[in-house]
């Protein structure tokens, strides 16, 4: 979280001369993040995140060309414990299917480290980088290496004794995916003139407590994804008749139940979504209180509104047994709410030595 919290003031002393392109730049590089967390949710809802038994990371942007290069794909993935429990009826067309997801969630990660790096180079070549963007545009292609380590180091855990990858590393997985577009969005932000806001003490504060929280929460939403815990107490507002559940604290060692509890997992997603929709509306009620009007007044009572609609939007999913669609729409929501809390934080940030910002 370096990345999001260090200052703003290299970036703004030393404008580059290049600074508008920079910042296109990383608004391209967050959409694609964006693109790359629904891929991966809908690779996570139809199954297909084993059905590549191989992390080739140059050779394995050729997906098979032949039928017998198919054959023998299929073949690999036959032999994983998955296969036998879920897909012994998979013929190889349905095998294709699953496989294009999976590929196409790889590809797309290798397209943004490119995406990442090449501009980067260039812009340096041409020293269109202060120092402090150097540094952060640096940390931000290790983050997207590191993102590519454990994303192997997640399909492996399920290749071997289980039939799922393991939720805990599903759920690192996408929180660093996270982070990630986090630390990218506040880049490109700090790179524009207009998002500078006056801000106390308490704002920042509370808005950064606001990211905290929207990450905590999509960190969960993995574990109940990985769980398939979104399959299980399809009811609210209580889990089977119940707001806390007999079984939240049910397996031993207890520690266990926050990771492996299928009815733990889902109410502490449920009780932090609460918590983070509290948050929202109550730093739009004390923002708006305090600068009717405001740029910040505006920016809260939006951010409450995009909170309310996430929240309907879990609801809606849980009910309908979590529809690929309504799945994937609820974690593209997750990341817009994370997008418009780390921008207001970085207004808030960035205009905290400014006399001059607006209001």
């Amino acid at each position: 979280m370096s990345v999001l919290t260090s200052t703003n003031s290299a970036t703004t002393k030393a404008i580059p001369s290049d600074r508008r392109a920079i910042q296109v730049w990383l608004w391209c590089v967050a959409a694609l993040i964006f693109c790359m967390v629904v891929v991966g949710g809908a690779t996570r809802l139809t199954e297909s995140g084993l059905s590549i038994t191989e992390w080739h990371p140059i050779s394995g942007v050729i997906p098979p060309l032949s039928q017998a290069a198919w054959v023998l794909e299929f073949d690999k993935f036959k032999q994983i414990p998955q296969y036998k429990a879920i897909f012994s009826n998979l013929d190889l067309n349905g095998f294709k299917f699953i496989f294009f997801w999976e590929w196409s969630h790889r590809l797309l990660g290798r397209v943004i480290g490119l995406a990442v790096a090449l501009p980067l180079v260039f812009f340096w070549w041409r020293g269109s980088l202060t120092r402090d963007l150097k540094f952060k545009l640096v940390g931000l292609l290790a983050l997207g290496g590191l993102q590519g380590f454990v994303g192997w180091w997640m399909v492996s855990s399920g290749l071997v004794n289980r039939i799922e990858v393991a939720q805990e590393r599903l759920a690192i997985h996408l929180l660093l995916a996270s982070i990630t577009f986090a630390a990218t969005v506040w880049i490109a932000a700090s790179l524009g003139e207009g998002n500078a806001m006056r801000s106390e003490r308490w704002q920042r504060r509370f808005a950064g407590a606001i990211v905290l929280v929207t990450l905590l929460q999509i960190f969960l939403g993995a574990l109940v994804a990985g769980l398939r815990a979104g399959r299980a107490y399809n009811t609210w507002p209580l889990m089977d008749g119940h707001f806390v559940p007999d079984v939240v604290m049910l397996l031993s060692p207890w520690w266990r139940n926050f990771v492996d509890n299928i009815a733990t997992v889902q109410f502490q997603h449920r009780m932090v979504a609460y918590t983070l929709l509290a948050l929202a509306v109550v730093q739009a009620i004390v923002t708006v209180r305090a600068a009717p009007g405001s740029r910040a007044a505006k920016r809260t009572t939006h951010f409450a509104g995009l909170v309310t609609l996430q929240a309907g939007l879990g609801i809606v999913t849980l009910l309908l047994v979590v529809p690929l669609w309504a799945g994937l729409v609820h974690q593209a929501f997750a990341m817009l709410v994370l997008l418009a809390s780390v921008r207001y934080l970085q207004g808030l940030a960035a205009g905290k030595d400014k006399a001059s910002a607006r209001p």
